[in-house]
């Protein structure tokens, strides 16, 4: 089966050997995806950190031929319980009427001390 790798452009990406998403025939899984805009800022507001992931999600699954219409499953770390609630609002705004399959979890810490949430998603087209 055809893989195809999309890049985001992410600095991790070379440095840790991953891709933002990878196609296979008609799934395509999207990595854990941080709130970092292209200059390396990340807003201190979680709802904005929720949207900001979900922007360069909804990109990645554009370039590899799915949308986020396609999401079958999303899990969310939150830093935070408390930013549950706030998170699954912006969540809610982007599939409330896809509602794939969900998860969050509570971690004791994400890659950069800024960032208080990370999502990823797998999309099934077809």
């Amino acid at each position: 089966m055809d893989r195809r790798r999309v890049s985001s452009g992410s600095p991790y990406e070379p440095l840790i050997g991953f891709s933002r998403a990878v196609r296979v025939g008609d799934r395509v899984l999207v990595a854990g995806t941080a709130p970092v805009w292209p200059d390396g800022e990340v807003d201190p507001d979680v709802g904005a950190q929720a949207r900001r992931c979900l922007e360069i999600i909804r990109d990645a699954l554009e370039e590899a031929g799915a949308s986020l219409e396609d999401v079958v499953r999303t899990r969310t770390y939150l830093l935070d319980p408390a930013d549950g609630e706030a998170v699954g609002r912006v969540h809610g705004s982007v599939f409330g009427d896809v509602r794939p399959a969900s998860t969050m979890i509570v971690v004791a810490g994400l890659l950069d001390r800024r960032w208080r949430v990370e999502i990823e998603a797998e999309a099934e087209l077809g």
